[in-house]
């Protein structure tokens, strides 16, 4: 029992559009079948007990994906905009341009990139040059992130834009509540104590003394989503578990705001990267590419 089924049965007593009998679909899940009948449990919570002499097929169904598993990767990737309070940004549609205002050190493409995402105000060639001229007048080059394999990626291609040769991205997904209870307890007990600094939404998490930590990470909360970035942990240090020490203590603030989705980025060619936040539970939503115009310098090493 408990196997999410889909189950046709006839109405008795009732006629059909046809003019034959009356049918209907319940989907649910099953929680009991005996030899005479079947109970299955709606998604609402209404308990439909079905005489097995009325159906006429039933089947399995995939369990549903998890809401957070369901919002469009234009909706997934807005979250990102918490972690750069300084990112200036304009809308293109259900496009958006970023430009970061005070930037320190490496550019960094998201925040200086237009979430080419959904549809623009006009026409994709015309959009393309409005973006060309915003980021020359802000003395970036410019740049779009778009959904690997969509319309929006074809049509940036078919205009003569060309992929970064490095860069593409993973967006992953977890439940905060989840990554919380599965982490080792080793994680949440660390023999090197995790320090948290916190700023507004924003959090900084350190493990290791002076202004060198020897792992660290960066968390942002936007209303029920919490962004983690800047994961590093110093190679000589590794393998101890202070990555998911870090993790365990940004998260636990999350919670704290009421957070219940946490989301991160991960590079699609660091192996070892993505296979840390899967043995978390964190899985790929989407994947994400940045274009340039044929013509632009080519961008920095960066993220």
């Amino acid at each position: 029992m408990g196997q999410r089924i889909v189950v046709r049965r006839v109405l008795r007593g009732q006629t059909g559009p046809s003019g034959g009998p009356a049918f209907t679909d319940v989907l649910g899940t099953c929680l009991a079948w005996d030899a005479d009948t079947c109970l299955v449990e709606r998604a609402d919570g209404e308990k439909v007990r079905i005489a097995l002499a009325d159906v006429v097929s039933g089947k399995p169904v995939p369990p549903r994906p998890p809401a957070r598993m369901r919002v469009s990767a234009r909706d997934a990737e807005a979250h990102t905009a918490a972690l750069w309070p300084s990112v200036e940004t304009a809308p293109l549609g259900a496009w958006v341009l970023r430009c970061e205002t005070r930037p320190s050190g490496r550019l960094l493409k998201r925040a200086n990139s237009c979430l080419a995402m959904g549809e623009p105000d006009r026409p994709v060639a015309a959009a393309l040059a409005e973006i060309a001229t915003y980021y020359a007048a802000r003395g970036r080059d410019p740049l779009v992130q778009v959904e690997t394999g969509s319309d929006v990626e074809a049509a940036v291609a078919a205009a003569g834009w060309r992929p970064l040769p490095t860069g593409d991205s993973e967006l992953r997904l977890a439940s905060v509540s989840r990554v919380r209870r599965d982490l080792p307890p080793a994680a949440t007990r660390p023999a090197t104590p995790v320090e948290l600094s916190v700023t507004g939404v924003h959090a900084l998490a350190g493990a290791g003394t002076g202004c060198d930590p020897i792992a660290e990470g960066r968390a942002a909360v936007d209303g029920d989503w919490v962004g983690l970035h800047g994961l590093s942990v110093d190679p000589a240090h590794r393998r101890r578990g202070l990555g998911a020490a870090v993790v365990a203590r940004l998260l636990g603030w999350a919670a704290e705001q009421g957070a219940l989705t946490a989301w991160l980025h991960v590079e699609t060619d660091n192996a070892d990267g993505r296979a840390f936040w899967e043995a978390l539970g964190f899985v790929a939503h989407h994947t994400c590419r940045y274009y340039a115009p044929s013509s632009a310098s080519a961008w920095p090493d960066s993220r």
